[in-house]
């Protein structure tokens, strides 16, 4: 393979790695590996308006995008290894949102809380620069814009914190109710409710004034009318024994139940699931036929037993790469729209489908591969014109070649057929070396016409014995001179070589530049095509 094949060779493997992993791989969702799950119903399905694109109202479903900030990491605040770090990760979500969930066309967004990764402990320009990221990453930067369609939001322990946090910082709360409403409310889409609570205070002591909202809410909810299914929202899942077995789509080891408490008042500081006692108490007032959370940032499907009936609760994973979840994901809600078939099967009035995103990581991972095999082939490549699969043929001939000389005893008659030759390393311009075959040039020991010579024992006279000391002389010259000779050829062959890797180095870096010159820009163009705004 030529130099100019290799290096198209190697421009077209990164021209399609680019496009596939910063463009195409977002694709993928809405084209092949995810629908709605209305379109898709059960064999065992017995509702007579599933696949009814008018039956069903279309929600997409995002958790804890948790957007990076100097609470990240430990790393500092303005830094260029921050900077980089939130750049790449709002991006991802930014490409996910425009090219893997808004081309569903949902009817609602809904965002299951976390925002922020220190949203309590921001000061308020902070707090405003990572709203107004999030407003670009998720397209809201207009209201207008989505006027087609409402975003719902409920609050996570990253947003607003916990209950201990409440009592010394209530401004945590108001700023984030100015920009994405009450923490405890409850709303409509299609013929099923949706009851959002604010699961950070649950636990918290009910005489306190934002924990009694929120059961207060739970129980209008349980006064009130059961006419339409419900769904029940919540960002801290409800809880669930050690151990639990979450289901064949996640990816991380199962989290336990830990809560840490303040040593002032033992208010809860961080917990990873609601109490026992406070999940089915919340189960029995709401009594609903679905639970959706997220806080785990890994997919998480059960089923709660309640004294009405069975629960399902999935817990959706993170919409980020950068949260501890190699496999990103979102998950597609049909809500029904139709009255009849809420009030026959309400199990039924709500279908769910988990969706994933690109594996960013790996998609990193392979560019770092294919970095390494460029810079090998390059370096490494032969650069005789001959084509690539004659090199192919003629190195599985050799090696052939090899192992039959060693199994039928090859080996030894070319050995023998060799012993009068030798093999000189002959490097041509290009850097290529050959193997040149010899003969051995030895005297020849002439008889003397004066007297018999003995094979075996010879008997030589002194004239003989003369010659002989001629030619010992003469055998001593000729060593002298080939040790001589050898010395040049060694310090011609390691001028020889050097000058080969310096040619070699040359060329890579040449090859290198051109490989570049068609990628990076493609790179740049793919990089930046959806962030700015629009």
């Amino acid at each position: 393979m030529k130099q100019a094949e290799l290096t198209g060779l190697l421009c077209a493997a990164w021209a399609i790695s680019l496009l596939y992993g910063e463009m195409l791989a977002y694709w993928v969702p809405p084209l092949w590996s995810c629908s709605w799950p209305h379109l898709n119903p059960p064999p065992t399905s017995t509702m007579g308006d599933v696949g009814d694109q008018n039956g069903y109202v279309k929600v997409a479903v995002l958790a804890d995008p948790q957007l990076m900030d100097r609470t990240s990491h430990g790393l500092p605040p303005k830094s260029f290894a921050l900077g980089m770090a939130q750049f790449y990760t709002d991006l991802f979500m930014h490409r996910a949102y425009l090219s893997s969930i808004l081309p569903f066309k949902p009817d609602a967004v809904l965002f299951l809380g976390d925002y922020f990764d220190g949203g309590p402990y921001l000061s308020d320009e902070e707090w405003q620069d990572s709203l107004n990221r999030f407003k670009h990453i998720f397209d809201l930067k207009t209201q207008e814009k989505h006027t087609e369609y409402p975003v719902y939001y409920i609050p996570g322990n990253h947003d607003v914190g916990y209950a201990s946090l409440h009592s010394h910082k209530p401004e945590v709360l108001s700023r984030y109710e100015r920009e994405f409403g009450k923490t405890n409310h409850r709303f409509t889409v299609g013929k099923v409710e949706f009851i959002a609570v604010d699961a950070q205070i649950l636990d918290g002591r009910q005489l306190e004034r934002n924990a009694s909202s929120t059961w207060d809410l739970v129980k209008d909810v349980s006064l009130g009318s059961h006419s339409n299914p419900r769904v029940l929202l919540t960002h801290i899942p409800l809880y669930r024994r050690d151990w639990t077995y979450c289901g064949p789509n996640r990816n991380s080891p199962v989290i336990n139940q830990r809560i840490q408490r303040t040593t002032e008042n033992q208010e809860i500081a961080y917990q990873n699931y609601i109490t026992e006692e406070s999940s089915n108490y919340l189960l029995d007032l709401v009594k609903p036929v679905l639970v959706l959370s997220g806080h785990d940032h890994d997919q998480c499907t059960l089923v709660h037993k309640a004294k009405f009936g069975d629960v399902v609760e999935h817990t959706v994973g993170t919409v980020s790469w950068q949260q501890g979840n190699l496999h990103p994901s979102f998950m597609l809600l049909s809500v029904s729209n139709v009255t009849n078939s809420t009030a026959s099967n309400p199990q039924k009035a709500v279908l769910t489908e988990l969706c994933f995103l690109p594996m960013q990581t790996h998609i990193y991972i392979w560019y770092l591969l294919l970095f390494v095999v460029t810079l090998l082939a390059l370096l490494f490549w032969p650069t005789s014109s001959k084509s690539f699969w004659h090199q192919i043929c003629g190195t599985i001939g050799h090696f052939k070649h090899l192992i039959s000389s060693n199994l039928f005893g090859g080996a030894t008659k070319e050995k023998n057929e060799d012993e009068n030759f030798v093999y000189e390393e002959i490097w041509d311009a290009e850097g290529t070396m050959h193997l040149i075959k010899k003969s051995l040039d030895g005297p020849t020991n002439r008889s003397s016409d004066k007297g018999p010579v003995v094979r075996g024992s010879a008997v030589m006279r002194p004239t003989a014995k003369i010659q002989n000391q001629d030619f010992e002389v003469s055998m001593d010259v000729d060593t002298n001179s080939d040790v001589g000779s050898n010395v040049k050829l060694a310090l011609k062959t390691s001028k020889s070589r050097t000058k080969i890797v310096i040619q070699r180095l040359v060329r890579t870096l040449r090859m290198l530049t051109v490989i570049a010159t068609v990628n990076v820009p493609l790179y740049m163009m793919l990089l930046f095509k959806d962030w700015n705004d629009k």
